[in-house]
């Protein structure tokens, strides 16, 4: 059976320099579809000497790491939270026929082997200022002295502010390149201690301290935990509340919470079975330790949660409910092959007579979708600007 057209993965060239590198990508991934600016920039300006150990984080599909195992790295290491951008880098990678580079799943320095000492550490930045501020206090952390860190990204990506903070804790940041939307920003480790440690006050670069939200869903209390760069971390999102209220969950259905974020959608439809099994997935590894915390402080007792390019990590099990608050973003593009293939994972693992509960943005169109994989679709909910839409295998 051939893969979905989702689950295919393709490379496309690019020109560095004037040398050609291969670049793998496929729906899910960062800059699916087109040549991400700023990688492009840390590939161009990245300046690597020969034997050097470099470290790339929110790697992406891992451009600048290949270009600057061309360049004579002694070794390169590639690192991110999300798993599709860990398996992008793989492939890209092999497909540039590097063989001392590894790709890590983790946020930063936390993937990372105790006691490693960069040369250059590179960052494509991410939007969540919290997460980046992590990457940046990391790269200080592993750079030897003398090392430098290389930023990019986009103006709406938040990449001034970005070097202003690298500034603030190197002491030293230069914008390398610019043009309208993107720039590439460097800076050296000339001291032990960041010129101003009152950015290492922030209580979130300690990988095991949560935010605590409190939530009443469906009549009850909830205690959950969130990381900087999870979607909606510091709040219940609106939808995710709506389709909590929405959802008809049976007395000891087994569920499945597919992009569970810090897993509230799964623990509040846990609760409604009686305590039937709970699973819960995500790309991000950050949110798979949060819904696991989560569930633990709400006693969640039967659950799973797990790392997963969409359902693809249970693709051979059955669930009597799926719920779901899709993305559709990756960064700031839209990408709908995502919620598309939410629906076709749902229909694949959802016993017969099994339900579909999914909450979206009005204006997204997936009555079609789900109609054409289910044969029936029913709208629970169609607020002002969300919409609880159910389907039945």
């Amino acid at each position: 059976m051939s893969a979905s057209p989702y689950h295919t993965w393709r490379t496309y060239t690019v020109k560095v320099a004037g040398v050609a590198y291969e670049v793998a990508t496929k729906p899910g991934t960062f800059a699916h579809g087109r040549l991400d600016p700023a990688a492009l920039l840390l590939a161009e300006h990245v300046a690597v000497k020969e034997g050097d150990t470099v470290v790339l984080m929110h790697c992406g599909s891992g451009l600048p790491a290949v270009v600057a195992a061309a360049r004579h790295a002694g070794r390169v290491i590639l690192t991110d939270r999300n798993i599709v951008s860990v398996q992008a880098a793989e492939r890209t990678l092999a497909a540039n026929h590097v063989t001392m580079g590894t790709s890590v799943l983790g946020q930063g320095a936390t993937a990372l082997e105790r006691g490693i000492e960069a040369d250059t550490v590179v960052i494509r930045i991410p939007q969540e200022r919290v997460a980046l501020l992590q990457l940046l206090v990391d790269a200080f952390a592993v750079l030897k002295m003398g090392g430098r860190c290389y930023i990019a990204g986009a103006t709406n990506e938040g990449i001034k502010t970005a070097a202003g903070t690298m500034e603030t804790l190197f002491g030293n940041a230069r914008v390398l390149s610019r043009d309208s939307s993107h720039r590439v920003v460097s800076a050296v480790k000339r001291t032990d201690a960041p010129a101003d440690t009152a950015l290492l006050e922030n209580p979130y670069l300690q990988p095991d301290v949560y935010n605590q939200l409190n939530a009443i869903l469906r009549g009850k209390e909830y205690t959950l935990y969130t990381r900087p760069g999870i979607f909606s971390w510091d709040h219940v999102d609106e939808a995710t509340a709506i389709l909590a209220d929405a959802m008809q969950v049976p007395h000891g259905a087994s569920v499945l919470d597919v992009g569970c974020g810090c897993g509230v959608l799964g623990i509040v439809a846990a609760s409604l079975s009686g305590g039937g099994p709970l699973c819960m997935l995500d790309a991000d590894v950050e949110a798979v330790r949060s819904a696991t915390r989560s569930a633990e402080s709400n006693s969640v007792t039967r659950f799973r949660a797990l790392v997963s390019d969409v359902a693809s990590a249970v693709l051979d099990e059955r669930f009597d409910v799926v719920v779901t608050n899709p993305p559709f973003h990756v960064g700031k593009a839209t990408d709908l092959d995502v919620p598309m293939q939410f629906i076709e994972d749902a229909f694949q693992v959802l016993t017969e007579g099994g339900q579909l509960f999914l909450v979206a943005n009005r204006t997204l169109p997936y009555e079609q979708a789900i109609r054409h994989r289910f044969g029936n679709v029913a709208n629970l909910h169609d607020g002002p600007r969300f919409k609880v839409l159910t389907a039945t295998r």
